[in-house]
């Protein structure tokens, strides 16, 4: 296992048996947690990944909890039994990351102020509970590849009690028969110590919690090759150098450059302009996205003026895009019953689960590329731009409209008004998400096919009076006549009959006003 794929080590001097570490656990384990971390996620890990976890376990008292004394990982690797060298790093990272595969354990990298020194967390988790593990599918699968489908099956059966034959009867009721707290204990307001709640929050240990990262695409941009070629006369720099130990800072840095197709060059220029940085150092997510939009408009209008004055304009179309990018570290996985159907242009590149896969993880300007064999036509490439940075729609949805309008048949849909019309509409329904812009679609289908299936279906003849009125109404767009359908005056019996002269004078009239027309 090499270092950079176990634990995210950059280097491996960053992780030796010299790195101090300490343990943190906020649970003590009962025998059935040890039942199940032997009967059940030993098999999956292994027993040396076993034994590292109950090695951090009794690193704290066991009937305390909070943090161990801090000490070097000399200590763990004589404990495991293995070397002090490269040998025995490796081995001690391979099994904190099966650990960490399985969520037993959370790794966390400290820099400490004032010095490079670094300290190293480990943060144990309690097993899961046998009734929550077998209800995982992905442990579950995991742990039928190691031992079998039936053994799973037996096992299941050994952590759990049957239920008594009586409470079998359908008929049975339950009735709660348990009383609340106040109903027995009765607490005064003027009991209420305030010093002692005091004293109880400074014993506490407070720990801050970790963030928890987004699975967002990475353009692997690290902070040595962030900070290396920084200015040092840049009124920034001491904003970029607590990204050092601001994960949530260099994702966002990555996530972007991968967004906008920038190298660490191109990322250097944008954290070094005024306005990127809050004034008490965070960096704005807003402001670095929308600049680094205008950095990525400016170099396509560059590229294209030199493919036109090389006279290289069939270069980008001989060439698709069928490579994906790089992968990210982690991924969301899409359900088979969110998918939606490869499009045509697509067909024979991809099938329906990668399509899918990329529609729900990738930035919106990579999924637009692959329905083009060259460059994005310009107008489009903004009109999709303008509904990310504007109306703040997320990335995936923004890809399901990409299906909706790109994907599926009618080139009707290919003006800016109609995606914006679309766009405006997901947004008043409160499409935000990627299982709610996956039934708009559906939605969407299914009304235009109930519309086609009006359009061909016969008219009977209850109809045929209201269909030869539209009919006429509708000449005008259709190349027919223009004039309306005039109702015809009935017949009435009973009144005045019109004398020679009259009914002369009205002939004449009806034969000039033929000539007329």
């Amino acid at each position: 296992m090499e270092l950079d794929d176990s634990m995210r080590i950059e280097h491996g001097h960053q992780f030796t048996e010299h790195h101090r570490y300490i343990v943190y656990r906020d649970f003590s384990m009962s025998p059935l947690d040890m039942k199940t971390l032997s009967l059940i996620y030993q098999p999956m890990i292994g027993a040396p990944a076993v034994s590292l976890y109950l090695l951090l376990y009794h690193q704290i008292d066991e009937t305390r909890t909070g943090y161990s004394r801090p000490d070097v990982q000399r200590r763990l690797l004589l404990g495991l039994g293995v070397g002090l060298g490269e040998t025995g790093r490796r081995h001690l990272i391979e099994q904190t990351s099966r650990l960490e595969a399985v969520g037993l354990l959370q790794t966390h990298r400290i820099a400490l102020p004032g010095g490079d020194d670094m300290l190293y967390e480990y943060t144990l988790v309690r097993p899961l509970e046998p009734a929550e593990f077998f209800t995982n599918p992905h442990f579950t699968l995991l742990l039928r590849d190691k031992i079998g489908k039936y053994a799973v099956i037996a096992l299941r059966e050994q952590f759990e009690s049957p239920a008594p034959e009586e409470l079998d009867h359908a008929g049975a009721g339950r009735e709660d028969l348990s009383v609340p707290f106040f109903e027995i204990f009765r607490v005064q307001p003027h009991s209420a110590d305030a010093e002692l709640e005091q004293a109880l929050a400074e014993i506490a240990t407070t720990r801050e919690p970790a963030p928890v990262l987004p699975p967002e695409p990475s353009a692997g941009i690290a902070y040595g090759e962030l900070i290396s070629g920084f200015p040092q006369s840049s009124a920034n720099r001491p904003f970029v150098e607590r990204l050092r130990t601001d994960k949530n800072g260099m994702a966002v840095v990555n996530y972007v450059a991968y967004k906008y197709e920038l190298d660490v060059v191109d990322m250097r220029r944008l954290l070094d302009e005024p306005g990127v940085f809050s004034p008490d150092g965070a960096l704005l997510f807003d402001e670095l996205q929308q600049r680094a939009s205008m950095f990525y408009r400016q170099n396509r209008k560059l590229e294209e003026e030199r493919n036109r004055i090389a006279g290289r304009s069939v270069s980008s179309a001989g060439v698709p895009e069928d490579a994906a990018p790089d992968e990210p570290p982690e991924e969301v996985p899409v359900s088979e019953d969110d998918y939606l159907p490869v499009p045509e242009s697509m067909a024979g590149r991809c099938d329906i689960a990668q399509y899918n896969f990329l529609m729900r993880n990738e930035p919106h300007t990579r999924f637009l590329k692959r329905f083009f064999p060259g460059a994005v036509p310009a107008w489009l490439d903004r009109a999709f731009e303008r509904i990310d940075l504007h109306y703040k729609m997320p990335r995936e949805v923004i890809n399901v409209l990409i299906h909706y309008i790109l994907g599926m048949s009618g080139t009707q849909r290919l003006s800016g008004d109609f995606i914006d019309k679309v766009a405006s509409n997901m947004l008043a329904r409160g499409v935000d998400t990627y299982e709610k812009a996956i039934r708009y679609v559906r939605e969407q289908e299914k009304l235009e096919q109930r519309m086609k299936e009006a359009e061909r279906r016969p008219q009977g003849a209850q109809g045929a009076q209201g269909g030869a009125q539209g009919r006429a109404w509708r000449g005008g767009r259709s190349g027919g006549t223009r004039k309306p359908a005039i109702p015809i005056v009935e017949q009435r019996t009973g009144g005045r009959q019109l004398t020679p002269e009259e009914m002369a004078e009205a002939l004449r009239l009806a034969s000039e006003l033929e000539r007329e027309s």
